[in-house]
């Protein structure tokens, strides 16, 4: 099986000494994600833990086939942030159409009341006409205002078709000690665990992503192997071979150089979702009001996410014009799921020259280069991030590098990549409104 792999040597602008410099910095967290290995679930990094769980495979694949055996038709993801990102991105990435199986699924992620109405509308039909739907609600705290709403509003609907099992057709994943596991076990609704070390953003290989995956028949071993291997990868002492130390370091430089933007810019529309995924990873993991030390320094990075070709027509303009203050890393997927070419039509070649007959893949390759050498000649920062293809396998590689580059950059900035203490402030004034 091929592995992601970096090109940077050419366009990152960084000198291999300081890059170096870093890895040598990073030796001690190696080890510290290594030895994490060892503690389980009893450490912040425990969420390297989850793809080597095969007891949590195991619980997964039962808790589905005792779902399924319901027939339902539709399942409802209810869940916001990290309960929900990784399984859309993933999801999105593997059937972008969104036609997965025969089973319909909607992500319940806002209060919207359009957006929810619609989706009600859509149970309401299908519970209608004789058939079960499952709800799997997802909140690391039990207590997220947006989550138990909806969650309740979904919960009346089913209890009107269901009055007498409508406990059958909840799945609840959330920390064991919350007051939704709590509920949960007073309705008899199936539950799920997240462990209490594991954080919403890295919870993706937990119950939190691998139910509804599996319900919708992803392939959860593969994804996990995947995510086992990148694992390994990001384990090496060789920052070249590293990409999780490799761009964490990268990215720790370019950010004291003045590079304040991390941009993620993806030549693949499926893998926008995965794009968002680690918008949030970073968001809430470097931005931070106080360092390790308790000292202010309200430093972050902020993550945008760019789609190619498509936003090469809104912001390559700014991107190529305004501040140098932007690290791009371009994401490509080198092996495409189909090979649409164009015909031979020579009434065309006064429009575009040299495109006819050529396939969208080559043109849209042609593209990306394009792009790429514009930002060398201006010196603007780059790497290149090459996926084999888009399977379980990769993503689940893909993902866990990252999440582990993400706890890197942590340990280079000096700060706790595992905490989100300014979330809290809006959920307070929010629940002071209501």
């Amino acid at each position: 099986m091929k592995n992601i792999t970096i090109d940077y040597t050419a366009s990152c602008l960084v000198p291999h000494a300081e890059l170096i410099a870093c890895q040598v910095q990073l030796e001690e967290e190696i080890d510290r994600i290594l030895n994490a290995r060892t503690y389980n679930y009893d450490t912040d990094y425990a969420s390297v833990n989850l793809p080597f769980d095969q007891h949590l495979v195991e619980k997964i694949k039962s808790t589905v086939k005792e779902k399924k055996s319901l027939q339902p038709t539709m399942i409802i993801v209810i869940g916001i942030g990290g309960s929900n990102l990784g399984t859309v991105a993933l999801y999105e990435a593997l059937y972008p159409t969104f036609q997965a199986s025969n089973i319909k699924v909607y992500f319940a992620d806002t209060v919207d009341t359009d957006y929810i109405s619609t989706i009600a509308h859509y149970a309401e039909n299908e519970l209608k006409s004789g058939h079960a739907i499952i709800l799997n609600v997802i909140s690391k705290s039990g207590t997220t205002t947006e989550t138990i709403a909806n969650f309740e509003f979904f919960l009346e609907i089913v209890k009107k078709h269901r009055p007498t099992n409508y406990h059958e057709c909840v799945v609840v994943t959330t920390d064991k000690h919350s007051a939704l596991w709590q509920l949960a076990q007073q309705e008899k609704f199936t539950h799920l665990e997240v462990p209490a070390l594991v954080g919403g953003r890295y919870s993706v290989f937990s119950a939190v992503g691998l139910f509804p995956l599996c319900f919708l028949d992803i392939d959860i071993d593969a994804l996990l192997s995947g995510a086992q291997s990148g694992f390994v990868m990001s384990a090496h002492k060789k920052i070249e071979n590293n990409p999780a130390a490799l761009s964490a370091a990268l990215l720790s430089v370019l950010y004291k150089r003045g590079c304040v933007i991390h941009d993620t810019f993806i030549f693949d529309n499926a893998l926008e979702g995965l794009g968002k995924w680690y918008r949030q990873l970073m968001a809430e993991s470097i931005g931070k009001a106080y360092d390790n030390k308790g000292n202010v320094i309200n430093t972050g990075i902020t993550p945008t996410v760019s789609i190619g070709s498509t936003d090469l027509h809104s912001v390559a303009q700014l991107y190529l014009a305004g501040p140098y203050n932007r690290f791009t890393t371009f994401v490509s997927v080198e092996k495409n799921k189909t090979d649409l070419k164009l015909p031979h039509n020579e009434a065309f070649e006064a429009l575009v020259a040299k495109i006819q007959g050529k396939s969208f893949a080559s043109i849209m390759n042609a593209i990306l280069e394009g792009t790429k050498k514009a930002y060398q000649n201006d010196e603007r920062p780059f790497v290149s991030l090459h996926l084999p293809e888009k399977s379980a396998y990769v993503l689940g590689q893909f993902m866990q590098i990252k999440m582990i580059e993400i706890m890197y950059l942590g340990f280079l900035m000096n700060i706790n990549p595992f905490d989100q203490p300014q979330v809290e402030l809006y959920k307070k004034e929010t629940r002071q409104l209501l």
